[in-house]
């Protein structure tokens, strides 16, 4: 397993993975000390997360291999359908996932998604359009959500 700390525009980004794909992508609360040469298999994984901060990328082509359960795996190849710049629910996932009684595991596995951004987790907000939990922090999911939109706010200053 390799592993590399690169800066984001959201604190310091944790990169684990092998010949095998990408198996974690996280933001990091702390100041790692970042990575001076950036291992081979997760070199195409950081030049894509830095495109897509640049605002060039808005689709990773990646080899992932997030482990989870089934039912999680489901969740999280749900997850990548949702297209950048929008959102959707989490009543809307089970019901895309063909249980509407689910919502509680839907919403538990987005949490334990392990491929931050790439696996877009943070585009499930409440049904009354609320920002909810994110394990990244909600400071964190609202940055991306603002990145991802069309509509972008102009300063006044």
């Amino acid at each position: 397993m390799e592993t590399c700390y690169i800066n984001s525009p959201l604190g310091v980004t944790k990169i684990e993975g092998d010949v095998d794909g990408l198996m974690s992508i996280s933001v990091l609360n702390n100041n790692e000390k970042l990575t001076d040469i950036i291992p081979e298999v997760l070199q195409d994984c950081v030049y894509q997360l830095n495109e897509y901060f640049e605002g060039k990328r808005q689709t990773f082509s990646l080899k992932l291999n997030p482990q989870g359960t089934d039912f999680q795996q489901k969740v999280w190849k749900a997850l990548q359908t949702i297209p950048y710049g929008t959102t959707t629910t989490y009543l809307k996932l089970s019901q895309q996932l063909g249980d509407v009684k689910a919502i509680r595991a839907v919403a538990n596995a987005n949490g334990k998604n392990p491929l931050w951004i790439v696996i877009p987790c943070h585009r499930v907000i409440g049904s009354d359009g609320s920002l909810t939990g994110y394990a990244g922090g909600l400071h964190r999911k609202q940055w991306l959500l603002e990145h991802e939109s069309p509509y972008k706010q102009q300063t006044l200053f």
